[in-house]
């Protein structure tokens, strides 16, 4: 139960309360639970998908539910997300990038790498919460990008510096949890696509694409793997040019594992 509350302490803006002492071990368990904070957007989306059926625009509704997404993390992914962009693009040591991370102003690099995100985040939502099949893949989308923290976290990932989140957390989750934890979104994952399925038949005239059962899990499992492969590729090149992971990185790579899926979900609802 810390590990849970932990994990909505350190990703989400919910009060948790006073929490007992944060260790490696508990920090480790509170990031292989990252998905559930993503709890109160999933019902959000249901409920953005119900009311765009209605009638109502799909990007507004998109981005009102980015919009609750940022309020309930502190907007904390998307600083993270403008950090490592201008530390990225600052300089070609480990020292200047590090300290562009850390200067309070945005750079130009960080301000496009927001912007560029929200953009095609609010676009590809409006293109999926039309139907029940692309507001799955939104869901599996969400998962990814919480999820993409327990493989920022691995065995093996070292933190690039000394203090702060990424110290912490960085190399705190084994192969053996985060194997299983990986398996357990994967089920889930194929869980949404039979529900959405089943909805989608039971609907006489549900709009937007309606695969087949198999095309609905693979749809699902690719979503997943995309946003994930994004957040991976992004923290090796963190760990190329940091030398490890932060707090930022870690941030950013929920929001690119998240734009990734979307963006994968709504080419998949396309074709």
């Amino acid at each position: 139960m810390n590990a849970l509350r932990l994990a909505f302490g350190l990703l989400t803006a919910v009060p948790v309360g006073r929490l007992p002492h944060v260790d490696r071990r508990s920090a480790a368990r509170a990031v292989l639970l990252a998905p559930v904070t993503s709890a109160p957007l999933l019902v959000l989306l249901v409920v953005a998908h119900a009311v765009v059926t209605a009638g109502a625009p799909p990007l507004v509704l998109a981005v009102v539910v980015l919009t609750a997404g940022a309020l309930l993390s502190r907007a904390m992914h998307l600083d993270g997300l403008a950090d490592t962009a201008d530390g990225l693009s600052a300089g070609y040591d480990a020292a200047s990038s590090l300290r562009a991370m850390k200067a309070s102003d945005t750079g130009p690099s960080g301000v496009a790498a927001v912007v560029l995100a929200l953009l095609l985040q609010a676009t590809s939502l409006a293109a999926l919460l039309p139907s029940t099949w692309g507001t799955a893949l939104a869901v599996a989308a969400w998962l990814a990008s919480r999820h993409s923290v327990a493989w920022a976290c691995r065995r093996g990932v070292p933190a690039a510096q000394d203090t702060g989140l990424g110290a912490l957390v960085a190399g705190s989750v084994g192969r053996a949890a985060l194997g299983l934890t990986a398996a357990a979104v994967g089920v889930c994952s194929v869980a949404l696509a039979v529900v959405a399925q089943a909805a989608a038949n039971g609907v006489a005239a549900q709009g937007g694409s309606r695969p087949d059962l198999p095309v609905a899990v693979v749809g699902v499992l690719a979503v997943l793997v995309a946003g994930l492969v994004a957040a991976h590729l992004l923290v090796r090149r963190c760990r190329h040019r940091l030398g490890g992971v932060t707090g930022d990185v870690l941030g950013a790579g929920i929001e690119v594992a998240l734009t990734t899926g979307l963006v994968t979900a709504a080419l998949l609802v396309s074709l």
